[in-house]
Formats: structure tokens, sequence, C-alpha cells
């Protein structure tokens, strides 16, 4: 009966599909100055014309007309959009706890909308003091949004999902915004040959705005879907005994969880963020285009493999196994870039196989130890520290690299310098994510376990936490 719709399991892959679709665009832009790197650090005049191969095949470093950013302020984009999700997204998740997920999704995907257009806004600025002021805020006003819709967007899926493919559900979603990453990395860069930087920040932002309109539809869903199943009432009655002093309750599992996802993102995004410089300057014969597309690589990984992973984990469990072996496995990508010359297409790769399994073990395992009503602050606390630990590292990473000029190449050195600090954090990773292991271990062995067993098994062994909330609502009906 269309009454009885939501029922279905075809609805809640629709409330995913659109809920996939809200950081799509925002993911796009997110790297886009990783792609266009070059040219955001660029000189402001060329004397004989704009060169878009950086470094020529002879080893000689070609002019390329920018933004005239230094390496200092290239990074400081990415710290602040980081440090802004850190300070935001544990408000957000309180705030999306209290008041909701249609409250979160419109605001926070409006945000990102703002924000991206500000940003274009300021490249239309460069010679003036007013460029880094603008972009800056910018990527402020779109840290703001990005980060708080994620929590969002983890907290519908972990309504609509929790007990049946959550971890596929998690994959999914993780698989469509990481097809906004690789299309950046595979287009972005053609287009701007063509139509110039500032067309291509504001295509981005037509890219956001596709985000708020599934934003709205992803509200209409979940309204009409909540309503239907009779937990518009419950979900409300629960958002009301959400308190900030719950946070002082989260158990140790969760705290040694976050840490793990920290570390283990400390090395990936600001080597993302930096990566296609880094092979243009490290490997012979790679002209910006080829190297974008190694870097992209990362994200193409993730893209293919995260929804298998995600039906892999749901079935066999050990989450908190993945998490060690996955952060022991990214190692010797790290130090091949480090020490080698071994193609890096090889590494990238390789991260982004890691990287997939990290993502599909360790952020569907918060659900698993934190009740149902602090999801969203849960999340937003893990945000935080995540976007704490990213917005350090590229500012480290900054360091490292050097920050009095604006040319091109930077030495071998330095770059090898950055890969030993993206290893340090990998080994911080793996130290956290045994000793997760082994307090899961001595308190039940929740993470270890598979979420595809029968209902009763779930409901004894974990009722507050793992038990469907569908199933919940109807014990509540029939006591009633």
């Amino acid at each position: 009966m269309a009454e009885r719709a939501a029922e279905k399991a075809y609805y809640r892959f629709l409330v995913l599909f659109f809920n996939c679709l809200l950081t799509f665009g925002s993911y796009f832009c997110f790297d886009i100055p990783s792609v266009l790197q070059e040219q955001f650090q660029g000189n402001l005049s060329c004397p004989n014309g704009t060169h878009y191969n950086g470094t020529g095949h002879n080893g000689t470093t070609e002019c390329v007309e920018g933004l005239g950013m230094t390496p200092e302020e290239y990074n400081l984009l990415y710290a602040i959009y980081a440090w802004t999700n850190a300070l935001v997204v544990i408000v957000a998740g309180f705030l999306i706890d209290k008041l909701g997920n249609r409250f979160g999704v419109f605001v926070f995907s409006f945000l990102t909308v703002l924000g991206s257009s500000v940003f274009a806004l300021g490249s239309h600025f460069r010679g003036t003091p007013y460029l880094l002021p603008l972009m800056l805020t910018g990527r402020l006003l779109f840290g703001s949004g990005n980060g708080s819709l994620t929590i969002v967007q983890n907290r519908i899926t972990a309504i609509w999902f929790k007990g049946k493919e959550l971890a596929l559900a998690f994959g999914l979603t993780l698989s469509f915004s990481r097809l906004g990453s690789v299309l950046n990395f595979f287009f972005t860069q053609q287009f701007e040959s063509r139509f110039g930087i500032q067309w291509t920040l504001w295509g981005g932002t037509l890219l956001c705005v596709l985000g708020f309109v599934s934003a709205v539809t992803v509200s209409v869903l979940d309204k009409v879907g909540m309503k239907q199943l009779g937990l518009d009432g419950v979900i409300q009655q629960e958002s009301k005994k959400v308190r900030v002093q719950d946070v002082r309750q989260l158990p140790l599992r969760y705290w040694l969880l976050v840490l793990t996802i920290m570390f283990f993102y400390n090395g990936v995004f600001p080597f993302v963020a930096d990566a296609s410089k880094f092979i243009q300057d490290k490997y012979p014969g790679y002209s910006q285009r080829e190297a974008a597309y190694i870097a992209g690589a990362v994200y193409d990984s993730s893209l293919i493999l995260s929804a298998a992973i995600g039906i892999l984990i749901d079935y066999v469990g050990l989450r908190g196994l993945f998490a060690v072996g996955c952060a022991v496995l990214t190692l010797p990508a790290f130090a091949l870039l480090a020490f080698t010359f071994v193609p890096p297409l090889v590494s990238t790769i390789w991260l982004g196989i890691t990287y997939s399994f990290a993502a599909a073990s360790m952020w569907p395992s918060i659900p698993l130890v934190v009740p149902q009503a602090t999801l969203g602050t849960a999340m937003g606390l893990a945000t935080s520290v995540q976007m704490i630990g990213i917005g350090l590292s590229n500012v480290i990473v900054g360091k490292i690299l050097g920050t009095k000029s604006s040319e091109l190449k930077i030495p071998l050195w330095r770059w090898q310098n950055m890969m030993v600090f993206m290893l340090a954090n990998t080994i911080a990773c793996i130290i956290v994510a045994v000793s997760l292991n082994i307090i899961d271990k001595k308190e039940g062995g929740t993470l270890n376990r598979s979420t595809k067993r029968s209902p009763t098994e779930q409901v004894a062994g974990q009722p507050a936490d793992t038990a469907s909330l569908l199933n919940d609502v109807d014990d509540e009906r029939s006591i009633n």
C-alpha cells in the first residue's frame, strides 16, 4: 500500500540515493585547489604568455600564470577548511540531534553553496589584497557547511539502515562523494585550460547547487517516510532528551575510534592536497593533467571498491581488525613515495584501496558504540577531532614544503620529509587501533561482530546500540 511504501527496501534506497547526492558537488569543489595547485601558486603575470605545463620535461621550470599564492597560503586554504569543521561540527552535531535531519540538510547545504560562491568570487581579485581574505572566507563558509552536511548524511544513513545493510549504505555514500572527487581530478584541469580558473570555480559552485536540490528532496522523503513508519514522534521525543552533558558518557571505545580515524586521515587528505605537485616535482615527464589523474587514483579506487567492501564488512564484521590491517598496509604506500622512484600510480592506487577499507570499517563503527539519540553529537565530535588533526597536518606540511616563494619547484628532500610525516601519522593510527581492539574485546567484541545476524542475536548482544530503530518501535507498540 502507498501509505506503507516507506517499509519497502526500495524506499530506503531511494532516500540513500538523494542522500548520496548531498555531498557530490561539495566533494568536487573541495579538491579543486589540489588539481589547480600550479594555477593557485602561479605567477600573477608571465613575460611570454601563459604556460600550463608547469615543469618542462628537461627539468626547467616554466612560467604559469595564476593567483600568486605562496605554498603556505595555498595549504592555508585546506587548513582553514579543516579548522572551521573542527569548531562548527561539534555544535552542528548537537543541533542536528536536537532539531532533526531536515534542519541540518537545508542549512548546511546552503552554506556550501554560499561558501563556494565567495571562494569563486575571490579569484576575480587576483593581485589585490582582497584575494586571500575572500578565498579564506569562502573556504570557511564552505567548511562550515560541508563537514556538518556529512554528519547529517551519516545520521540519515544510520537511521534508515541500522541493523540492515549499514556498511553497504556507508560505502555507497562514500562512493558517490568520491565520484565527485574523481570527476574533479579528471576534468577540472581541462576545463580550466579552456575557460580559466574563475569559470572553473563557478562551475564547482553550480554542482553545490545540485546538492542543495538533493537536500530539499531527501528532506521530503525523510519526513514522509518517518511519518508512514510512525517514527517521527519517537525521534522527536528522543531528541528532547539530548543534553550537552551526554558527551561525558561516550565510551572509551568511541574515543579510541575517533583517534584512529584522525591519524589515518591525517595521512591521506594532506597528501592528496599536494599530490599532483609532488608527482610533477619528483617524477620526470608528467604533465599537470597526468599528475592530477595519478593523484586522483586514490579516489578512483575508493569509488570502485567502497560498496563491495561495505557488503563484505556487513557480512564478516571484523571492523576493528580491518582498521588495524588497513593502517599497517598503508605504510608501504608512503614508504614507496618517500624513498623510491617506483611509479607513483602504484602508491596512489594502493593508498586508495587501504583508504576504502578504512572508511568502510571506521565510520560505520560509530553507530555501534553510541546511543541512537546522541549519534549526531558523536559524529560531530568525531569529525571535529578529525578536522583538527587534518588542519594541523596541512599547516605542518605547508611549513615542511617552504613558505617563502611561489616558485613551482620544491626540493625533493622537503617532499621526503612530508612523506615521513605521513608515515608517523600512520604508525600512530596503528597503535591506537590495536588499543581499540583490545578494549573492544574486553567489552564484548561489538566492532568485530557481523551486523548480518538474526534480530534476536542483535538485540541480545546489544539492545541499546545495534538493534534496528524499526524493531524498537515495533516492540514499543506491542507493549502498548
